[in-house]
């Protein structure tokens, strides 16, 4: 716990005493060539948020540089971060997108974890949904049929129990449902084809794939949605997704089910990983570095991106209604976000062990 504190908090003083210099180099553009690294496979919630934003990118940023999408998936994401941290070049080039799966195994110490945050600066993060869904065999109709799951056996793709599924399978537990996950899947893409497969019996997607890949299906009668996760208001309570208004929360289900509110120590860790994966779930970080005037310029684009009227309206369908979050507030989020206390981590651990004999 003391070297996570101890990483994110350079990060943050690196990024503060970055952000509070005046940006002089106005003309300075970025490399003409940007490779982005998206540690997932081609479907997943995080390759469908980066291949949106690559080219609103390249319409901001001084010069119109190419943003070229690198999928390298492995390890839940942590096999293509580990290698960005590695080998990616501090001269503006290398660009790194993050998800839920890349910043879950760093708060739990997974010893595959080989980066390190206080060697990347955050120029942005994007908060997320997600919504659960299941086969419409099961005959159910909506969340208010939830009890006819009990007893029901539900498989369900997923990349492992330290990864962005971390929050959702705690609640899968708190809902009392005999979820069965099938681990090794290369990204939440994959999970939806098992799903489609009919392999799946219930599954789970980032509102971005879900908007994308799991609207279709619902509408063809082929998916039956659940809940959503809900997201954070200003009070940091969960409320219901704009994107999907008329979907109930997991709080609003377990009440319904249980007729009374969630708590205990599996809803502390169901909460502080919702947090820290879908507040502010998908980030874009770049090597700290690199020069200070290509980072400005970089913050200038990304500036004039988030504020491009074209970029908002087509936000909000591709990927949600959300807000997102740049420079220095990315920076003091993300600290706040993935500390975790020494009784949680303890509670998870025991919990992962028992639950799936996975050892942290």
């Amino acid at each position: 716990m003391k070297k996570l504190s101890t990483l994110l908090g350079a990060s943050l003083l690196s990024f503060s005493c970055l952000v509070a210099a005046p940006i002089q180099a106005e003309e300075t553009q970025v490399p003409s060539t940007i490779n982005w690294t998206i540690p997932f496979g081609v479907g997943g919630g995080t390759d469908v948020w980066a291949r949106f934003i690559a080219p609103h990118l390249t319409k901001n940023l001084e010069g119109n540089p190419t943003v070229v999408i690198k999928n390298q998936p492995g390890g839940g994401s942590i096999t293509g971060t580990n290698l960005f941290y590695k080998r990616a070049k501090d001269n503006g080039q290398d660009i790194l997108g993050t998800s839920a799966s890349t910043l879950f195994p760093f708060m739990l110490g997974d010893k595959r974890v080989r980066y390190n945050f206080d060697k990347w600066l955050p120029l942005m993060a994007s908060p997320t949904g997600g919504v659960v869904y299941v086969q419409p065999n099961l005959g159910v109709k909506s969340a208010a049929d939830i009890n006819k799951l009990d007893g029901v056996t539900l498989p369900f793709g997923s990349q492992g129990p330290t990864r962005l599924e971390l929050p959702v399978l705690i609640a899968f537990e708190m809902l009392g449902l005999d979820v069965k996950p099938v681990f090794g899947m290369k990204s939440r893409g994959a999970g939806r084809l098992a799903f489609e497969r009919g392999e799946a019996k219930i599954d789970f997607q980032t509102s971005s794939a879900y908007l994308n890949s799991v609207v279709d299906l619902v509408n063809n009668d082929k998916a039956v949605p659940l809940f959503s996760l809900g997201v954070l208001n200003k009070e940091g309570k969960v409320v219901r997704d704009p994107a999907f208004p008329d979907l109930p929360t997991f709080q609003e289900v377990y009440f319904e089910k249980y007729g009374k509110q969630p708590s205990g120590e599996a809803y502390e860790a169901y909460s502080k990983f919702l947090a820290a994966g879908f507040a502010f779930q998908k980030v874009i970080f770049i090597p700290a570095d690199t020069p200070s005037d290509v980072i400005a310029a970089y913050r200038k684009g990304i500036n004039a991106m988030l504020k491009d009227p074209t970029f908002i309206k087509e936000s909000a369908v591709q990927v949600g209604p959300y807000v997102n979050v740049e420079g220095i507030d990315a920076a003091q989020h993300l600290s706040n976000a993935l500390n975790i206390s020494p009784d949680l981590y303890k509670w998870v651990a025991q919990w992962l062990k028992t639950k799936f004999d996975y050892t942290l």
